[in-house]
């Protein structure tokens, strides 16, 4: 029998953000959190990451409480500490620091041996017109795809 594919993703942000670079990096969670995410239980609307002491933490990340759980339960709304190479942190935070760029995750998944990794991405915000732009081009892609199917 097949695992259900968790893939949980941030539709929003690719509306209001560019992309610059996308990394992939585990997430320190506890039980009761793996378990919701297997459910399909979370969600990344507004979640951001920043850094601690030169650690990355995600913020935002909304993970319901697990149905089974009793007091061990997790809080839902608690900052998680992301799992990256020292190279890749240090090049993050270097960059993060410039003016207009932040970090945000935008796809929660689990892998092929069950671990539960994160995509993140080095972004800058768009602006209305980069937002226009980027519909009336996904709008053209869509007529142009109705019409070769015809």
């Amino acid at each position: 029998m097949d695992k259900p594919k968790v893939n949980i993703r941030n539709k929003r942000a690719s509306h209001d953000y560019e992309f610059l670079e996308t990394y992939t990096a585990g997430i320190v969670l506890t039980g009761t959190e793996i378990k919701s995410i297997r459910a399909g239980k979370a969600s990344l609307v507004d979640a951001f990451c920043y850094f601690h002491r030169g650690e990355l933490f995600i913020k935002g990340m909304h993970i319901a409480e697990y149905w089974w759980g009793t007091y061990n339960n997790h809080d839902p709304r608690r900052d998680r500490k992301l799992l990256l190479q020292r190279k890749e942190l240090n090049k993050l935070q270097r960059k993060s620091q410039e003016k207009g760029l932040t970090i945000i995750a935008y796809r929660l998944y689990i892998n092929e041996r069950g671990l539960a990794k994160v995509e993140i991405a080095l972004a800058k915000g768009k602006k209305e017109y980069d937002k226009r732009e980027t519909l009336k081009l996904k709008d053209a892609k869509r007529e142009i795809d109705r019409h070769m199917k015809v």
